[in-house]
């Protein structure tokens, strides 16, 4: 679970974040949405631990900057940072060595197979295109079965067989009692598999949506969308 309480992230008198409350439960797939400079992305490196803030931000109950959380927590960030001279295997077993994993080759090669990259396992991260990149960020980050996932902009990048089984991927984690926390801004992408939504305007949540609300309600997640960030822009 990922439990966000009165989370203020400033930039000199600029609010990137203003005030911010959500949880993620178990298994459960929430979504943050929003335009470009909404705060998507600085609210993910808050809970990631990696920016200060006032509030607090808990992982499974643990602050969010403790070794007990970031043992819990996966991250896959918008833009991939490997390692230029590591190649797709070396990247895997970096990894598991890093977190003391044991008997993880089946784990990595079933993952490596997922994504296509089977005859790609020598090359480096330097010689890798983007989506390549991402793909084996994702890898990594699934590798050590983490209770709490965040993907930023996952799906960017990505060629369709890749997206396809990252949504199937998405759907096996729920089932598995992961907390998903996927910020995006292209509303298609996520429409068929969220739990509840978090529409983010100017560094605040302005709306937040169950599925089963707009099911219930005849509302599109795309209109409630535009009607936000559209009427006040």
């Amino acid at each position: 679970m990922i439990t966000v309480n009165n989370v203020t992230k400033k930039y000199g008198k600029t609010k990137a974040n203003n005030d911010l409350n959500f949880t993620v439960g178990d298994g459960e797939i929430a979504i943050l949405l929003g335009p470009n400079g909404a705060g998507k992305s600085t609210i993910i490196k808050c809970i990631c631990g990696l920016l200060r803030f006032e509030g607090t931000i808990e992982i499974n109950g643990a602050p969010c900057r403790s070794l007990d959380a970031k043992r819990q927590l996966g991250y896959i960030p918008e833009l991939p940072a490997l390692y230029d001279m590591l190649t797709i295997e070396e990247h895997l077993e970096f990894i598991a060595r890093a977190y003391g994993l044991t008997d993880w080759k089946a784990k990595a090669d079933s993952l490596i197979e997922r994504f296509e990259l089977d005859d790609k396992r020598k090359k480096l991260g330097k010689e890798l295109s983007k989506g390549m990149q991402q793909k084996v960020s994702i890898c990594c980050a699934l590798l050590f079965e983490p209770k709490v996932i965040i993907f930023d902009e996952p799906m960017v990048g990505l060629d369709p067989h890749a997206i396809k089984e990252l949504k199937l991927i998405f759907s096996e984690l729920r089932d598995q009692g992961v907390s998903l926390l996927i910020s995006t801004h292209m509303i298609d992408s996520v429409e068929d598999y969220w739990d509840v939504a978090h529409i983010m305007m100017n560094g605040e949540i302005r709306a937040t949506r169950r599925a089963e609300e707009l099911t219930e309600a005849d509302e599109s997640l795309e209109a409630l969308f535009f009607s936000i960030t559209e009427g006040e822009a």
